[in-house]
């Protein structure tokens, strides 16, 4: 039994209002977890506090009057072996009291709890109910957060991973120079990881067909490594292709898609040695 289940029985046994079964099950629930006390304790405080507020019910105006007429309709009958005598009170005040348990107006049994006891145990429950779909919807969100996390983390951009794997290897090397014409650019790299990642701030305009072009320069020749698009002057991009020692990241300005004929076509931007 958890602690809302105990909660609910606690509330019944306020009320006086649980089977044998849940009784047995309450009272078990009680003594294995001590540290639940209080939930007895202010279920009881609140029914008795209620119950003070109710006035005590009175039997009907006409019973006394319907009582004495019957007493004095009723004849005296004599006594017999079978069955002991019977004064005509005694007997006419058995009949209307039966008649009077009988009836719809008045049960026999113990009244019902208060209306309003009742009232603050459902309002108690209602409660309990509300806090816990709070913690819920808490745990609803939480998920949710968790899942938009995980969901972000599995989509991650290559270059996003490539700058991690990097950052991450004992090998990891960066070094940060100055764009022409202001901003920066900052190469990260890894021989282990084999790759290159730039990062720029503060890149120049560039006109709508014309793009930013990576190059690996080794040994006086330039191998293209990707081109990139940037509309606010940031970007971070991976170079296509490995790393090898000794090689030079070098950035220009190309027409849109990349230089027609493989090279370079105007001076770069961005140069980077790696050695």
């Amino acid at each position: 039994m958890n602690e809302e289940e105990f909660a609910e029985l606690a509330a019944g046994a306020a009320l006086n209002a649980l089977s044998p079964a849940d009784r047995e099950a309450f009272e078990a629930a009680r003594r294995r977890h001590p540290e639940w006390q209080h939930l007895v304790d202010t279920d009881a405080a609140t029914a008795a506090a209620l119950a003070d507020t109710v006035s005590d019910a009175l039997p009907p105006l006409t019973l006394r009057s319907t009582l004495l007429a019957r007493v004095a309709a009723t004849p005296q009958l004599p006594a017999t072996p079978q069955r002991p005598a019977m004064d005509a009170a005694a007997a006419a005040a058995a009949e209307p009291v039966a008649a009077w348990s009988e009836s719809d107006e008045q049960p026999a049994a113990e009244p019902p709890p208060a209306t309003a006891v009742i009232q603050a145990v459902s309002r108690r429950r209602w409660t309990r109910g509300i806090l816990g779909l709070a913690a819920s919807l808490v745990l609803l969100v939480a998920l949710g957060l968790g899942a938009a996390t995980i969901n972000d983390y599995l989509n991650r951009s290559a270059e996003v991973v490539a700058l991690q794997q990097i950052e991450d290897a004992p090998d990891a090397q960066s070094t940060t120079v100055e764009v022409t014409d202001g901003g920066t650019a900052t190469a990260h790299w890894s021989e282990s990881v084999g790759k290159v990642v730039v990062v720029s701030q503060g890149l120049p305009q560039i006109a709508d067909d014309e793009s930013f072009e990576l190059w690996f320069v080794r040994g006086g020749d330039a191998v293209s490594a990707g081109t990139f698009e940037s509309a606010d002057g940031q970007a971070t991009a991976l170079l296509d292709g490995e790393v090898e020692p000794g090689d030079v990241i070098a950035m220009t300005i190309e027409p849109q898609g990349g230089s027609p004929t493989g090279e370079p076509s105007s001076e770069p931007i961005v140069v980077i040695p790696t050695a």
